[in-house]
């Protein structure tokens, strides 16, 4: 189908053209498409491994999402403005884009076995959005707005890059562009279309040695950083899927001052001072706790590994089977569910909690009517600061103080049991439903194979009763 923009026809990519595209790729190379059956009714779009679609002035990248199994896409020599439209291409390692109208690179990540990009003839003057693209070989980006040499640094985290096409960018008319090239990519085989001798390369690594040497030294602590944030994420996340992240240190205990309006005034208070040095008790209780949780989340894992360990066993013999062990795996986890074997540890950590509170409440509080009685017979003690002083002069003012920091307390206290319990339920939850809707869609799946199935055969007893007649 044809409309018109800007005074131009554009093609829309729908189902219709790409069948029409499939079915003359298969007229042209029969090699290539063997087994394919020519008829555009019966063509599987999954199942097509090299799609050709050049010269039709496409204009969006669209209707491509069930060609799942697609190694090799042409789209050169169109009017594409966006790199779009290619999120289930996961199986694409060649891609050819020249001769568009693109100005940006985006749209790539879950091409992560791409080997073959080709972005020449385009618009685009930022190298970027490529992280995903770990296997890339060969990258073309030649006649596009690439400006600055340092630009192309970028292209340095592919360590399988070995050929790379800049010509035709003003970077390539640089007086050092060659040697810049040769010596930030060592690796490097191919520059525009041009093998890099051992001269040019030794040269190279000599006229850029010391700049080199300190990129490397930038470069490898950037690294040594990058994996320290990831094993900090990772560990954040270890502790946040077993439910007990921050339960191994003072974080809850810290949290329990941080909205005590009248905390750091009565902490001057010398014997209030000496017991809260006993109250980090609480984090002892709770990292017995966190080492708990950690053991339940391996368990669970082991538990739910062995599921689909056995559903796929399952699958593969008969789909009654995977049914049978989810119906088991559900019951087994109403009789004892992750709760159910937390529910102890957390009653008694937490009920320790809020004992260790009221305990230390108490003796706040008794600390506090004897300061009251000190200072109403001028007893109190001279080095006290003056706002400590100031505090006692009214009971009232003290008790409420009191009051409201140890609900405070209780109120951290609790919802962090709280919110244990309920995240604890929303994974279990979350897990049968993903089971659930899993199955659900592969059970859609074979029917809508089956209905392919029957049509076929359908087809098949057309043919046989026209050809008797």
């Amino acid at each position: 189908r044809m409309t018109r923009r800007g005074g131009k026809s554009t093609t829309l990519m729908d189902e219709e053209i790409l069948k029409k595209a499939i079915v003359e790729q298969a007229e042209q190379e029969p090699q290539d498409q063997a087994g394919l059956i020519i008829k555009a009714e019966e063509i599987h779009f999954n199942e097509i491994l090299k799609l050709r679609l050049e010269y039709r002035n496409i204009l969006i990248i669209d209707h491509l999402w069930e060609f799942t199994s697609l190694a090799k896409l042409d789209l050169n020599h169109n009017l594409i403005e966006k790199i779009e439209g290619l999120d289930r291409l996961i199986n694409l390692t060649w891609l050819n884009l020249t001769f568009n109208s693109i100005e940006k690179i985006e749209g790539l990540e879950s091409l992560r076995k791409l080997e073959v990009l080709n972005l020449s003839n385009n618009r685009i003057s930022v190298i970027e959005n490529m992280d995903t693209l770990e296997k890339i070989t060969h990258f073309f980006i030649a006649n596009n707005l690439i400006e600055k040499l340092d630009k192309v640094l970028y292209l340095r985290k592919f360590k399988n890059l070995f050929t790379v096409n800049l010509f035709g960018n003003p970077v390539s008319k640089e007086d050092d562009y060659k040697f810049f090239i040769a010596a930030y990519f060592p690796n490097l085989v191919c520059l525009d279309y041009r093998l890099l001798d051992e001269k040019t390369k030794n040269e190279a690594s000599i006229k850029y040695h010391y700049v080199l040497e300190e990129m490397k030294c930038e470069e490898l602590l950037m690294q040594q950083a990058d994996e320290a944030e990831q094993s900090q994420e990772s560990e954040v996340k270890l502790h946040t899927d077993a439910f007990v992240e921050f339960l191994n240190g003072s974080y809850l205990f810290k949290s329990m001052f941080e909205d005590d309006p009248e905390a750091e005034t009565l902490h001057c208070v010398p014997e209030v001072a000496y017991l809260l040095q006993t109250y980090p008790l609480l984090s002892l209780f709770l990292i017995n706790l966190f080492e708990i949780g950690l053991a339940e989340r391996k368990r669970r894992e082991t538990e739910v590994n062995s599921f689909f360990g056995g559903q796929n066993k399952a699958v593969m013999d008969y789909q009654q089977k995977a049914s049978e062990i989810l119906e088991n795996f559900e019951q087994e986890q109403k009789k004892v569910s992750c709760e159910d074997q937390l529910r102890p540890v957390l009653l008694h950590t937490f009920v320790q909690c809020r004992d260790l509170e009221d305990n230390y409440n108490e003796k706040v509080r008794k600390i506090a009517v004897a300061t009251l009685e000190d200072v109403a017979k001028d007893k109190l003690d001279k080095d006290m600061p003056d706002d400590v002083k100031m505090l006692f002069t009214d009971k009232d003012t003290v008790m409420d103080a009191l009051t409201t920091g140890h609900d405070n307390h209780l109120l951290k206290i609790n919802g962090r049991e709280t919110q244990l319990v309920t995240r604890v339920n929303a994974w279990k939850v979350a897990l049968i439903k993903g089971i659930q809707d899993k199955e659900l869609k592969r059970n859609r799946m074979r029917i809508s194979d089956i209905h392919r199935y029957v049509d076929h055969l359908w087809e098949q007893l057309e043919e046989l009763q026209y050809h008797h007649l």
